[in-house]
């Protein structure tokens, strides 16, 4: 005979984070969709990006300003004609110049960072 006793929660279960914490946690890491640039670029490019996005969250324009921001960065370090939209609910079809190009998500914002084909 088994006998089903409901134990009180110990400190250990109460601390435990819930499913949807969990999820919150892992949504706050980037999601690359699809890169071609070279490692130091990219990782310059993600920094970037999360950066831009933390420093104008909440703020009017906030996608817009953080779009100024990463291509004028991006202008800068690796030369002009960078392209960033940074949003939700958008498609795209580009031409651009090959290692230029990053497609990523942070929860459920999408950005795409590239560099204009000639």
């Amino acid at each position: 005979n088994a006998v089903a006793v409901d134990a009180p929660a110990t400190m250990a279960e109460d601390a435990a984070p819930s499913s949807l914490e969990m999820l919150r946690k892992q949504m706050q890491y980037p999601l690359i969709k699809n890169c071609d640039m070279p490692e130091e670029m990219r990782q310059d490019c993600v920094d970037l990006v999360i950066t831009a996005i933390e420093r104008f969250a909440g703020t009017p324009q906030s996608y817009e300003s953080a779009a100024r921001l990463v291509k004028e960065t991006m202008d800068k370090k690796y030369n002009e004609s960078w392209v960033v939209v940074i949003g939700q609910g958008f498609a795209f079809e580009v031409t651009h110049e090959v290692k230029h190009v990053l497609w990523m998500f942070i929860a459920d914002v999408s950005t795409l960072v590239y560099k204009a084909g000639a």
